[in-house]
């Protein structure tokens, strides 16, 4: 029990509190951990406040945190919305094929697909499908390869000249290169994934895998010499040196380059769905931008600080992640 509250650092204190435990000390700390973050927050929110109410664009003033929280209730509004009138789609259908079959019972009932317009939660749900497969696309192939280049002084050198290229390249390069690419071979009346979903994965794993793969490498190249030696003397298997010497040893900075990896790829995303037209944040943040109604900015506010909190999200599962598998559970991983 000590040891999970010691994890979240507000909660042990206010149940040192509880205890009369040293209350004046335990405060201090439940003010620095919660109070100060949140004092930030409100700071920043009224200079926001301050600012958007100063700067006139063609659509009106720029949408301040009030008129944020307004569009982001319109949206869950209309979420319901269109969950709804797919409730009732079905439904109507399910009563017209009890009343086909009440007459025919040899009829063969068939339920449609219901095809209204994507919700923001939809959305969301499309943005993060996308960015997973390619991350993980992106992580099958650079953690291999950097534990070969990692091992061989010859591979890395023969490949970093290619890596230093490749690394900066925009996914606004990328991806007509893949739009081309993907067209030629993905040939299909029906394509059971549709082309613009793997253009924007193709492209997140492109611009996302580089960060796992340098760490990788330069995990594996710093792991101790007794351990090398040791794996030398035990005369271990290739496969057996990487499992138990290598992937151990290098997990720290193998989980540096997967956090670096999935910012990146969570960054890449919103681009590469603007231009592929795939769903996703990055179309609902074009659309709107299109739209141009007087609703548009604080819709795209909205979107912005949603990517903002699931790029947090996704950044502390990693840390999770990796504070679960790292050998040196005291370690302060940030």
């Amino acid at each position: 029990m000590n040891i999970a509250l010691a994890n979240i650092s507000w909660i042990e204190p206010m149940v040192k509190i509880a205890k009369g435990d040293d209350v004046a000390h335990n405060i201090q700390v439940i003010i620095k951990a919660i109070g100060v973050p949140l004092a930030g927050i409100l700071v920043f929110l009224m200079i926001w406040h301050a600012a958007a109410s100063n700067i006139e664009t063609s659509l009106g003033n720029f949408p301040g945190p009030s008129d944020v929280y307004e569009q982001a209730k319109g949206l869950i509004a209309e979420h319901y919305e269109e969950r709804d009138k797919a409730d009732a789609f079905y439904q109507r259908q399910e009563e017209r094929n009890a009343a086909r079959l009440a007459q025919d019972p040899n009829y063969e009932a068939k339920i449609r697909p219901y095809t209204g317009k994507p919700t923001y939660f939809d959305q969301i749900g499309t943005s993060l499908i996308t960015v997973l497969s390619g991350f993980v696309l992106a992580s099958l192939i650079a953690i291999p390869l950097g534990i070969l280049t990692g091992l061989s002084p010859t591979l890395n050198a023969a490949f970093n000249p290619v890596i230093q290229i490749f690394k900066p390249v925009s996914p606004l390069a990328w991806l007509p290169l893949v739009t081309m690419v993907v067209s030629a071979l993905y040939v299909s009346d029906d394509p059971t994934v549709p082309k613009s979903f793997i253009n924007s994965m193709i492209t997140v794993m492109l611009c996302s895998l580089w960060p796992t793969l340098i760490n990788t490498s330069v995990g594996v190249a710093s792991i101790s010499p007794d351990l090398q030696n040791v794996s030398k003397v035990l005369r271990l298997s290739f496969m057996t040196h990487v499992i138990k010497i290598v992937l151990p040893s290098s997990i720290p900075m193998i989980f540096t380059g997967l956090r670096l990896s999935l910012s990146i790829a969570w960054m890449v995303l919103i681009a590469a769905e603007m231009l592929a037209q795939n769903p996703g944040l990055g179309k609902f943040v074009w659309d709107e931008f299109q739209n141009g109604s007087s609703d548009s900015l604080g819709r795209i506010m909205v979107a912005v600080l949603t990517i903002g909190f699931i790029g947090f999200l996704l950044d502390r599962v990693m840390l999770s992640i990796q504070k679960a598998v790292s050998w040196d559970k005291k370690a302060d991983i940030r």
